[in-house]
């Protein structure tokens, strides 16, 4: 990503930083208005030490906030009781009957840049709220209100209203931009990476995938496992639309193709119709489960040993049982081999069921044979499956029998 794209992504947008440079300026003038509002007047003001002070207060906060501008709604309410309070001293400074008559209050529009600022920082209802209670205060000063106190009150509650609207505009557009040009990067990364990846590395395990299938035996479930990772990379690196790249990477996956490749000499898959959905973390490992029971099979149920791989698919639960036509194991063996340190089932098979929030059992017959039947949680998916493939071929597509055994 590129430093001017990295400047704006972290910057505010432009238009609100314009917003509170017009804050403080309008904060300058309008004290400046309101000194010479007073000193234009100075003859009808009963009190002119009481309105210095006022002023001074005013001037105060705003050298305060010209020398280090505070831009917290804590700070902002201070300035709005600030501008309130300088409305209410009005009374302290002017007699009743000029301030009956119409006359200016001490700080005129003064309270105005609170009201600019709360929209700033609250959006439209903050500016909306800060006008009204200028208004408050303006109608509590006079008593009985006037032309000017009602055109004043309406013209606090635009101001607010319209500067907090375009605030938020300012906010959500700059937000937008944000995002797009998160994903533009995104996708100019990827197109980055395709460009070398799908000469080289595409192309080899594409290689691995039809060399392992000429070959035939372990070499064929080494082809199925690149072609699988091909398939993946490959829409890593093609995929136009980030959300299918995310659902390729960590969404649902169908368990059925995960376990296509187990199948070969000595062993036999029997899978249902329908797919088998499951997130995808999920049935990586219990793929890699699977593939523990037949190594530990292929090492110790004996010469000529035949597996079958049942998969099963029930409303709440996914099962593969794994069933082998060797020795078995000996009662008290899987606990001597825990005890030996040898953990290969203990770690390989139960602890990954464990981890995901189902069970593994491994029992022998008494005749021979070892069955280890694996059960996980079904996913989300699952039943959306069973909706689709009911839409597309019926009833009797989903028909489920009872669980199939093996010869």
């Amino acid at each position: 990503m590129t430093v001017p794209t990295r400047a704006v992504l972290d910057d505010e947008h432009a238009i609100v930083r314009g917003l509170w440079r017009g804050v403080d300026v309008l904060r300058l003038l309008a004290l400046a208005y309101a000194v010479w509002s007073v000193w234009e007047r100075h003859e009808q003001v009963a009190h002119p030490v009481r309105a210095v002070v006022v002023l001074a207060v005013l001037g105060a906060w705003t050298v305060a906030q010209a020398v280090r501008p505070m831009r917290t709604v804590r700070a902002y309410a201070v300035e709005l009781a600030i501008g309130c309070g300088a409305i209410l001293a009005t009374r302290l400074v002017d007699d009743a009957e000029v301030i009956t008559a119409g006359a200016k209050t001490i700080p005129t529009i003064w309270p105005a840049a609170a009201i600019v600022g709360f929209a700033v920082l609250r959006g439209w209802r903050g500016g909306l709220a800060a006008g009204a209670l200028v208004g408050a205060a303006s109608f509590v000063e006079v008593v009985e209100p006037t032309a000017n106190t009602v055109t004043n009150t309406i013209f606090g509650l635009l101001l607010g209203g319209c500067v907090g609207y375009c605030a938020d505009l300012a906010r959500a557009s700059h937000a937008a931009l944000a995002e797009a040009m998160r994903l533009d990067a995104a996708r100019a990364e990827r197109d980055r990476l395709a460009r070398t990846v799908h000469d080289g590395v595409l192309q080899t395990l594409s290689f691995i995938n039809r060399r392992g299938l000429d070959i035939g035996g372990e070499t064929a479930r080494l082809g199925a496992m690149a072609a699988e990772q091909e398939r993946i990379l490959r829409t890593l690196v093609s995929q136009a639309d980030l959300t299918e790249v995310d659902h390729a990477v960590s969404g649902e996956t169908d368990l059925r193709a995960l376990l296509r490749h187990v199948e070969g000499a000595g062993v036999q898959l029997v899978s249902p119709t329908e797919p088998v959905l499951l997130p995808r973390r999920v049935a990586d490992e219990l793929v890699a489960a699977v593939e523990a029971a037949l190594d530990n099979v292929r090492r110790h149920a004996g010469e000529g040993a035949r597996a079958w791989v049942l998969l099963d698919d029930a409303d709440d639960e996914v099962c593969v049982t794994i069933r082998d036509s060797g020795r078995g194991v000996p009662a008290g063996r899987l606990e001597e081999a825990v005890g030996q340190g040898r953990l290969g089932v203990s770690s390989s098979i139960r602890g990954r069921l464990a981890d995901l929030g189902g069970s593994a059992s491994i029992t022998s017959g008494a005749a021979g044979g070892t069955t280890v039947e694996l059960k996980v949680p079904a996913g989300p998916g699952a039943g959306a499956a069973r909706e689709r493939s009911r839409h597309d071929h019926g009833p009797a597509a989903i028909r489920r029998p009872g669980r199939r055994r093996a010869p």
